[in-house]
């Protein structure tokens, strides 16, 4: 997929917004209701340490507690964070050198975690 930083801000504000943007519908409220849903945790185990909890499906990654956090994100480091709770949408380009989610996620997760406690206190 090639698209700018713009572009996938209305892809993940269209999912915010169960697949309108503009006063438009792009695609049916379903596919959202889906990806949100996300997969089975217990399938998803604790393979991945930043996310138990969570779950992977239909290429999105389901974070786990009572927001309904859910991202798509690239091996370097690129995401589509969508929070619900705070309609907040993160859209960030990366090209970490090593394409490991280990060494990623400890600043990424926690730096969007604090822009949404941020909107949650601002209220």
């Amino acid at each position: 997929m090639s698209a700018g930083l713009r572009d996938l801000r209305r892809l993940g504000l269209a999912l915010l917004n169960e697949g309108v943007i503009n006063g438009k519908r792009l695609f049916p409220a379903e596919v959202v209701r889906k990806i949100r849903k996300g997969g089975d945790p217990e399938k998803f185990g604790t393979a991945y340490p930043a996310l138990v909890g969570g779950s992977y499906a239909r290429m999105w990654w389901k974070y786990p507690g009572e927001d309904g956090i859910f991202a798509a994100g690239g091996v370097h480091g690129q995401t589509i964070y969508v929070d619900p709770s705070t309609e907040m949408v993160i859209v960030r380009f990366a090209s970490f050198p090593r394409a490991e989610n280990s060494l990623i996620d400890p600043t990424s997760l926690p730096a969007f975690r604090a822009v949404a406690d941020y909107l949650k206190a601002k209220g």
